[in-house]
């Protein structure tokens, strides 16, 4: 029997907010944006969300070694940058390396089915800087 799922504004909201978001916000980031629209949504409450659409599948957790799990409502396959200098986390844009996945199961019994790959470095507001 199928569980059905009760409709949630605030989710909805958290959901809307990282589908428009170019950014990797943390779960505080997202708690202060919905707070504007929600003021007594509660931060255990964008927790418990943010838990849901994960188990849903409907977005994505991204470690990038800062201590913070970031998030991402852009599901499909991309790589990321992450700054060595301001630990920005950002989309990169290029062509597919989805070729590593054959390379990575040459000498390798099992299956690959998959990869998660950061590029690390300097970004250009930083490189400015220097």
């Amino acid at each position: 029997m199928a569980t059905t799922i009760k409709f949630s504004r605030q989710r909805e909201a958290i959901k809307e907010y990282l589908f428009h978001t170019k950014e990797h916000p943390t779960a505080d980031t997202i708690y202060m944006h919905i707070r504007e629209q929600y003021p007594n949504i509660s931060l255990g409450t964008v927790y418990r969300n943010l838990n849901f659409l994960l188990e849903q599948g409907e977005i994505i957790k991204v470690e990038c070694g800062d201590g913070c799990d970031h998030f991402d409502g852009n599901r499909e396959p991309h790589n990321h940058f992450i700054c060595k200098e301001c630990h920005k986390l950002l989309d990169l844009e290029m062509e597919s390396i989805d070729q590593i996945n054959a390379i990575a199961n040459v000498g390798f019994n099992g299956d690959i089915e998959g990869h998660v790959t950061y590029f690390y470095g300097i970004c250009e507001e930083c490189k400015k800087n220097k």
